[in-house]
């Protein structure tokens, strides 16, 4: 005679690039006693997920991770944390990446996304579910309005507003998801380099186009891609985010509600209130 009972969860697969997001995602699931193995990208995943069951393969050894995952009875996978686009001339594929590499080269020279959902397929078409981290973490995203005990200025919220709208533009064209405005004057918009080094390039700028200690001005707005697949990539910010945000003088940071990742959304608001900076979710319902 069976038991009734809660089904057993399904096995994580989580690959793993680099940054704070898939010690979070791994976190979770060892706090909810989901099993998980990890696949840490070479020269991407954080050294501490060695702790977690998986294995370290290289971007282009798909048949490696494939079997991995699989040896492991993984039913769902999630991509979480930054990896570059790699130089495919010098990656070094098992004989299933190299079958699919002409496939994703393609695919990428249609952008970073269509390079996305070109890898994406590969795991499905092998049967696996695709969670987005966002879903794993609880919805732990950017509610709307503030974050914490500053509120932005009307002054503020416009050049926020203006730095998401310029996000979004660059977003259509595949470009980043992140951009800065200072009264109204575009600073930068994110491409390869990624947010951290975008807002460090903000702070060599000349001190007369951007704020300063004491005097902060401007706004960090990241924001989704339209056309992406918001299983994977959701843009994030974290306590280091905000870090750098405030070396560039900015006075906060934001997003569009729904559609902005937190990591460790206790530690980003006491990191907020710290420096005096507003963090805020535009409400797009």
């Amino acid at each position: 005679m069976s038991v009734g009972g809660p089904a057993p969860a399904t096995r994580l697969g989580l690959i793993a690039g680099g940054g704070a997001l898939p010690l979070s995602v791994a976190a979770r699931c060892e706090a909810e006693g989901r099993p998980l193995f990890v696949v840490r990208l070479n020269g991407f995943a954080d050294p501490h997920l060695a702790r977690y069951p998986g294995v370290a393969a290289g971007m282009a050894e798909i048949g490696r991770i494939l079997s991995a995952l699989k040896a492991a009875d993984c039913g769902a996978v999630c991509f979480a944390g930054m990896v570059n686009r790699p130089d495919f001339k010098t990656l070094k594929p098992d004989l299933k990446g190299a079958t699919l590499l002409p496939g994703i080269i393609a695919a990428a020279t249609r952008g970073d996304d269509a390079l996305l959902r070109k890898i994406l397929s590969v795991f499905e078409g092998e049967g696996y579910a695709i969670e987005g981290a966002d879903d794993i973490l609880g919805g732990d995203s950017l509610p709307a309005g503030a974050l914490g005990a500053i509120q932005p200025t009307d002054v503020q919220l416009s050049d926020l507003k203006k730095a998401l709208h310029v996000a979004e533009k660059a977003g259509e064209l595949d470009i980043g998801q992140g951009a800065v405005v200072c009264d109204g004057l575009v600073l930068a918009v994110e491409a390869q380099e990624g947010t951290d080094a975008m807002l460090m390039r903000v702070a060599g700028l000349p001190a007369d186009l951007r704020g300063k200690t004491g005097a902060p001005r401007g706004a960090l707005g990241k924001a989704p891609k339209p056309i992406q697949d918001l299983r994977v990539d959701m843009p994030v910010i974290g306590a280091r985010t905000l870090e750098l945000a405030a070396m560039a003088g900015l006075a906060g940071v934001g997003g569009v509600a729904g559609k902005l990742i937190l990591i460790d959304r206790t530690a980003l608001i006491a990191t907020a209130d710290r420096l005096g900076l507003f963090v805020w979710g535009e409400d797009r319902a």
